[in-house]
Parts: C-alpha cells; sequence; structure tokens
C-alpha cells in the first residue's frame, strides 16, 4: 500500500476508534480490568475484620504480633493483542471484511488502554508468529500498531492458536490483560495452551464471525474456496441434506467452542461483521 494512501486509512481509523474509547470505553475498560493487579505495599498491625490470608507470618513471628500485608493497585498494567491474521480474516459478506473489523477492534482497544495509561503490545499470528510488538506506551506506538493492523501480508495462511498462546506465555513474564482475537476455525486443539495461559495472564477472547461464514443460505450451485487451504469444491446450496448438515456442523463447532472457553475460564464474546462491535463489547466489559 503508498504511504499516503495507508496514512490516509490511518488517520481515519484513529479518529474514529479514538472517539469511540474516549466516550463509551474508558470507564467501562478501567473498571473491568483495573484492580486485577495488586502489588504489595506494606505491612501494619493487624485489626480484627481483616482477612487472615494477608497475614505475614514472617514479620508476626519477628515482631511476636500479628502483622498484615497491605496491597495497592498496581499504577500500570501491560494489554497484548493476539490477532489472528490468517486468510480467513479476507472473509466478508455483510459490512465488512473481518480483517478490518479487527483492525477497528484492536484500534479502540489500544486507545482505551493508552487512557488507562496502560502499555500496549501485539502479537500478530497465522500459523505461525509473523510479528510481535512489545509493550509501550504513547500515541506513536498506537499508531505504529494500526499502520502493521492495515499493511501486514502474512507469510503463512493456517491458523494455530495454541502457538500463539504458548508464544504469549514464553515471552510475556508479567501477568497481563490479553485480548485474543480470531474467528477460531482451528484445526489445532488449543484447550490447554488457553487454560495456561489464562492462570499466568487475564486471557479475554473476541470471537469475529460473518452470519454466512458458517450457515450459506439457498442460493443454489457455488463454488467455494477455503481460503486457509486453497482448496475448492462445488456445493449445492439448496439441497435440504446440505443445509441440514451445515446446521449440525455450526451447532457442535459453537458448542465445542463455548465448552472450551467455559473449562478455561475464559470471557468471550462473538461480534458479527453485520453488526456493531460497541454493545458486545460494553456487556463484556459490563459482566467482569
Amino acid at each position: 500500500m503508498e504511504t499516503a494512501e495507508l496514512l490516509k486509512k490511518v488517520r481515519k481509523i484513529e479518529i474514529k476508534t479514538k472517539g469511540l474509547s474516549n466516550q463509551i470505553f474508558s470507564g467501562e475498560y478501567h473498571s473491568a480490568f483495573k484492580g486485577r493487579g495488586m502489588a504489595f505495599s506494606e505491612v501494619r498491625e493487624y485489626t480484627p475484620g481483616d482477612d487472615v490470608r494477608t497475614i505475614d507470618w514472617n514479620v508476626t513471628a519477628r515482631l511476636r504480633t500479628p502483622y498484615v500485608k497491605v496491597f495497592e493497585e498496581e499504577r500500570e498494567l501491560s494489554v497484548m493483542i493476539l490477532v489472528d491474521v490468517s486468510a480467513s480474516g479476507k472473509f466478508g459478506t455483510q459490512k465488512q471484511f473481518k480483517q478490518d473489523l479487527i483492525t477497528e477492534l484492536c484500534a479502540v482497544i489500544a486507545f482505551s488502554a493508552s487512557q488507562n495509561n496502560d502499555k500496549i503490545g501485539v502479537i500478530f499470528f497465522s500459523d505461525k508468529i509473523e510479528k510481535f510488538i512489545p509493550p509501550k506506551k504513547g500515541k506513536s506506538h498506537i499508531l505504529r500498531i494500526i499502520r502493521e493492523l492495515i499493511n501486514i501480508e502474512p507469510q503463512q495462511t493456517g491458523t494455530n492458536i495454541e502457538l500463539a498462546l504458548k508464544y504469549l506465555t514464553n515471552i510475556i513474564k508479567k501477568k497481563s490483560i490479553c485480548f485474543l482475537i480470531s474467528d477460531f476455525y482451528d484445526k489445532h486443539s488449543f484447550s490447554d495452551a488457553m487454560k495456561i495461559a489464562n492462570r499466568k495472564h487475564d486471557l479475554v477472547a473476541l470471537r469475529i464471525n460473518d452470519k454466512h461464514e458458517s450457515l450459506l443460505p439457498e442460493v443454489g450451485l457455488v463454488k467455494l474456496m477455503d481460503n486457509e487451504t486453497g482448496k475448492t469444491i462445488w456445493v449445492d446450496t439448496s439441497s435440504k441434506h446440505f443445509q441440514a448438515q451445515q446446521k449440525i456442523n455450526h451447532l457442535k463447532f459453537e458448542a465445542e467452542l463455548k465448552d472450551t472457553f467455559n473449562k478455561s475460564g475464559v470471557d468471550f464474546t462473538t461480534i458479527y461483521t453485520h453488526e456493531g462491535y460497541i454493545k458486545p463489547l460494553m456487556n463484556l466489559f459490563k459482566k467482569r
């Protein structure tokens, strides 16, 4: 993409998403995530009603009277965004492609975190780690992230969420807020990696979906191509058998995915390309 065109796109996304984060998300983001990170501050003498789990036994033994640890909210969090840039992001039958929606979501999260004085980092992944941007602060850093989101050309087309989660666990040592943004169409199992990542960090899943990707309308004979594998197939979308099998496969996938999130203790929401992302994000933040 030409530099002038890229800068124009970046500016357009900045204006739209920064406004949204200012007006809507900053308060919800703060209440949803601030306070998760607590840092040890000092000890003080025990008073009735204190949580006995906060007793500092070393100090108590030394001074021969009960003392408790006092914690304060960490002033700074790190936010990591794991972005699926596999070829299935190029799918879109409604208002926009999934990849365009992902770019806006990332920008909104980045500006909301920035208002909270948090650092932002990004892991771009397909079935390999495409790019890692370490957490930093500042507007210029956020604009760099948006430029990368618009301009990235993945080397691979597949999806491997397990690989991305393992990379996150290994490279980010400090407990962080992590947003995993994907359509979650992945042939590999990522359940165990998700559990481990969520134990170390605070993981949130944002699933991007197009309503016709899993349930095609009845439009007769069509040629379909899997963006990730390049394979094509002819299907009769008007066939009752095809429509019934579609629904069965769709319901099975939805149930398995929801079960994976629940067993991993991960909060999640689905955002569709034909709908706005404000309401699903707000509802997700509020329920935390």
